[in-house]
C-alpha cells in the first residue's frame, strides 16, 4: 500500500495544502518518512489524515466557482468502529461546504472495504447538498465494498458510478461528465 500515491497529474493546477480555503492548507509532507498506516500497512506520506485510523484522503481538486471538489480516498471505510463518516463529515465536508462546495466526487477505488453503522451523517450530508443543487458521487468503488454499501442502502445518498478511465480527464471535464450523467438519471 505504501506505493499507492494520491493522483498527482493535476498538481500543476491545484494543491490542497496551498489552497487557503482547503481544510489541509499549510500541511507539510515528507516523501521519505512513512508514519501513517492502515492495519499495520504503511501508506504513502502524501495522504491526508482527517481523524480516522483506517481511512485517509487527498483533495485533488476544488473549484469554488463551480462548487465541486474531487477527493481521492484510501483504506477501510469503517463507520461501525471508527465512525469514519462523522469524522469525514465534520473535518472535511463541513469545511468545504462552508466554502460553497456542494458537489463531491469521491474516488473510492482504493477503499478496500466498508463497515456500516447509522445513516444519520449520510442523510445530513445528502440533505445539505441537495438543498444547494449538489450531489455526492463515489467513483469506482470496488465491487465488494459496493455490496456492503448497497446492503445498508447508502447508495440512496451517495451515487455509485463506474468510470474506469477517469484519469484521462481534466478536473472540469470529469466534473461535467459526472454532472451530465446525474442529470440523465434524474430525467429518466
Amino acid at each position: 500500500m505504501h506505493t499507492i500515491e494520491p493522483y498527482y497529474n493535476w498538481r500543476h493546477i491545484y494543491i490542497a495544502e496551498e489552497d487557503k480555503r482547503s481544510p489541509f492548507y499549510g500541511r507539510k509532507y515528507s516523501e521519505f518518512e512513512f508514519s501513517q498506516t492502515v492495519y499495520n500497512f504503511y501508506i504513502h506520506p502524501q495522504w491526508d489524515d482527517f481523524g480516522s485510523r483506517t481511512l485517509y484522503l487527498k483533495i485533488i481538486y476544488a473549484d469554488y466557482e463551480l462548487n465541486f471538489a474531487i477527493i481521492e480516498m484510501i483504506g477501510e471505510w469503517n463507520d461501525a468502529i471508527e465512525n469514519d463518516i462523522m469524522e469525514f463529515k465534520r473535518e472535511v465536508v463541513d469545511k468545504l461546504m462552508e466554502q460553497n462546495i456542494y458537489k463531491f466526487i469521491l474516488i473510492t477505488e482504493n477503499v478496500l472495504n466498508f463497515h456500516s453503522s447509522d445513516k444519520e451523517y449520510y442523510e445530513e450530508w445528502f440533505e445539505q447538498t441537495n438543498d444547494n443543487n449538489g450531489w455526492i458521487v463515489a467513483l469506482n468503488m470496488p465491487e465488494a465494498t459496493q455490496y456492503d454499501f448497497r446492503k445498508k442502502k447508502l447508495n440512496y445518498f451517495i451515487e455509485l458510478i463506474e468510470l474506469d478511465n477517469w484519469r484521462v480527464y481534466k478536473p472540469y471535464h470529469l466534473f461535467k461528465k459526472i454532472d451530465n450523467e446525474l442529470s440523465k438519471r434524474i430525467t429518466l
